[in-house]
C-alpha cells in the first residue's frame, strides 16, 4: 500500500525571512526558542531572524554542534523550559534543524531520547504533543526543513534517525539570501548532500510518482547549478536553484533512502567530525554501481532517467561523473583523504546494517557488499 503525504507550508523566495513573525502568529508561537549554532550567529544570520521578530520575546540556544547530539538536545530543552517557551524556530543547516526536532520531542515526551528512535521502534511513541517548529535553513543541503526525520548522535554514540509526521516543521522559510555568504567548501558539501538525496530517493523502490518527479527535477536543478554556486557564492540564480534542490530532495524522503545514507549515518557516528554531505558524495558512485542491477532500477529505467537529468549519455556514466564533479568542487578524492581507515570497516558495517535506511535500498546489501562499497570509496 502506497502512502503519499505532503504537509509543510513553504515560503520560498529572496527576502522570505521577513515573514517569520507572520508564520509564528499563524502557527500560534508567541515565545519561541531559536535553535542555532555559533557559526550562524557569527555570520550575522541569526540577527536577521531576530530582526524579523519585532516585539516578540525570544530565547536563543546557539550551541548546536556540527553533528547534533543528545547532550545538545538536553541543553536546549533546559533553556526552553527555563524561559517558558511555547515553540521553536530552527535557524541554520540540518544540524540546527535536527537538534530542534530533538527538542520538539524531548521537551514534551518522557524518558531518554533513544526511546523515540526509529530503530528502537520509537516512531509511534512520538505524539502530537511535540513542540511546534518553524525551520529557516541557511544551507542548501539536508532539506530537513520539510522532512519528518532528524538524525542525532545519542549518548551511546550511535547516530540514529527519528521519524514522525509530528516533528515536520509547521512552516519552512526558504530564503536563498541567507546562503549567499556560505563558503565554497560548505556550499559544495551541502550541495552534494542535496544531490545525493534526490538520487537516493529516486532510486528507492517504493511507489510514489510525485516524489519521483520532485526528486528528478531537484537533481536536474542541483546538478546544473552546484558548480556555479560553489565558484561564485553571490550567484543568485544558482543559490535559488540549490535551495530548491535541497528542499525537493527532502520532500521525496518519504520514499526512503538507501546504502549511501546507511553508510554515512554509521560512519558519522564512528567519527562525528566527518561532514555528512561530504560522506554522501564519497559513497554515491559505489552505491549507484551497486544498485544498477536491482530489478526495480532496471524495470523503471531509473539510471538512464537520472542520467538524462544530469546531461549524461547513459546511466553507466553516473559514477564517474560524480567522481569528476567531486574533484571539480574541491571535495576529497575518497574516504582515505578524510582519515577513514580499513580497520574501521567492521564497525561501520554493523552500524549500516542496523540503520533505518538499510532496508529501503533497491538492493539489500550484505556485510560483504558493504565492505566492497567501503573499499571502492576509500
Amino acid at each position: 500500500m502506497a502512502f503519499i503525504y505532503y504537509v509543510t507550508q513553504i515560503q520560498f523566495d529572496y527576502g522570505a525571512v521577513k515573514l517569520l513573525k507572520q508564520e509564528c502568529e499563524r502557527v500560534g508561537i508567541t515565545k519561541p526558542l531559536i535553535v542555532t549554532d555559533a557559526g550562524v550567529k557569527a555570520a550575522g544570520v541569526l540577527q536577521k531572524a531576530l530582526d524579523a521578530l519585532p516585539g516578540m520575546t525570544v530565547a536563543v540556544f546557539d550551541q548546536t554542534p556540527s553533528n547534533p547530539t543528545e547532550a545538545a538536545v538536553r541543553a536546549a530543552v533546559t533553556v526552553y523550559k527555563a524561559q517558558g517557551c511555547d515553540g521553536l524556530i530552527a535557524v541554520g543547516g540540518g544540524s540546527a534543524i535536527d537538534c530542534a526536532k530533538g527538542v520538539a520531542i524531548a521537551a514534551t515526551h518522557e524518558g531518554p531520547l533513544k526511546t523515540y528512535a526509529t530503530i528502537e521502534g520509537g516512531s509511534l511513541k512520538i505524539t502530537d504533543r511535540a513542540v511546534p517548529l518553524i525551520a529557516v535553513p541557511t544551507t542548501s543541503g539536508t532539506g530537513s526543513e520539510v522532512a519528518r526525520g532528524a538524525i542525532i548522535i545519542l549518548d551511546d554514540h550511535r547516530k540514529v534517525g527519528f521519524h514522525s509526521w509530528h516533528i515536520v516543521p509547521k512552516a519552512a522559510i526558504c530564503d536563498p539570501e541567507l546562503t549567499l555568504g556560505l563558503p565554497a567548501k560548505l556550499t559544495a558539501a551541502t550541495g552534494m548532500d542535496a544531490i545525493a538525496h534526490c538520487m537516493e530517493t529516486f532510486m528507492a523502490p517504493a511507489f510514489n510518482p510525485p516524489a519521483d518527479g520532485i526528486g528528478l527535477d531537484g537533481l536536474q536543478r542541483g546538478w546544473a547549478h552546484i558548480e556555479r554556486a560553489t565558484r561564485d557564492g553571490s550567484d543568485r540564480e544558482a543559490r535559488f536553484n540549490m535551495m530548491s534542490a535541497s528542499m525537493q530532495g527532502a520532500m521525496a524522503f518519504q520514499k526512503g533512502l538507501g546504502c549511501v545514507h546507511s553508510l554515512s549515518h554509521s560512519l558519522g557516528g564512528v567519527d562525528p567530525r566527518l561532514h555528512h554531505g561530504t560522506l554522501n558524495a564519497m559513497f554515491l558512485p559505489a552505491v549507484v554501481s551497486f544498485n544498477a542491477s536491482a530489478e526495480s532500477i532496471q524495470k523503471e529505467n531509473r539510471l538512464n532517467r537520472m542520467a538524462q537529468a544530469m546531461g549524461l549519455a547513459s546511466g553507466s556514466d553516473i559514477p564517474e561523473a560524480i567522481k569528476d564533479m567531486n574533484a571539480r568542487l574541491g571535495l576529497p578524492a575518497g574516504l582515505a583523504a578524510m582519515g577513514v581507515q580499513r580497520d574501521q570497516f567492521d564497525q561501520i558495517i554493523v552500524g549500516a546494517m542496523a540503520d533505518h535506511c538499510h532496508k529501503t535500498n533497491p538492493r539489500i546489501a550484505t556485510a560483504g557488499e558493504y565492505e566492497e562499497m567501503l573499499a571502492s570509496s576509500l
